[in-house]
């Protein structure tokens, strides 16, 4: 609901099990982690502004809600983050489409076992590192490497 309430506007209480909604309702959190507000919602003031369902608001939360709520809790607050994040963003994407991607086409690990799979991943890396380097100016002169300026 457009300009409602989020789930990050409700309190979260993990060690009572309980969650309290912005107009001070709380209900306890189902063994699956479910909120459901019901009939408190029937005549409650803030209905209009929290949940357009005539059942009454329900929240889902994840296992790690308090993690979810923390990060965005710190994106939303001015910390650079977002800033940072949208400056590495596209080489950090970049980075992992080379390395699992080969003329398009998505790779697929070919060996059984995290030994084998971690050698390839190493080499695939080497290898698109050496690619990088080689067309930023990496050349061998005279038996070494040399990096033109």
């Amino acid at each position: 609901m457009e300009g409602g309430f989020t789930v990050d506007d409700f309190t979260v209480d993990e060690q009572a099990g309980a969650v309290t909604c912005p107009a001070g309702h709380t209900v306890q959190l189902s063994r699956t982690r479910i909120a459901t507000f019901g009939v408190l919602c029937r005549d409650c003031p803030l209905r209009q502004q929290c949940t357009s369902c005539k059942t009454g608001r329900k929240l889902v939360l994840h296992q790690r809600d308090d993690l979810l709520r923390a990060a965005r809790a710190d994106r939303a607050a001015d910390t650079g983050l977002r800033q940072d994040y949208m400056k590495y963003r596209p080489d950090v994407e970049r980075t992992v489409a080379q390395v699992a991607t080969w003329r398009g086409r998505r790779l697929k690990l070919r060996c059984r076992g995290v030994a084998k799979n971690h050698a390839w991943l190493k080499r695939r890396t080497a290898a698109l590192n050496l690619r990088n380097l080689t067309g930023k100016g990496l050349a061998r002169r005279d038996g070494a490497w040399v990096l033109a300026t």
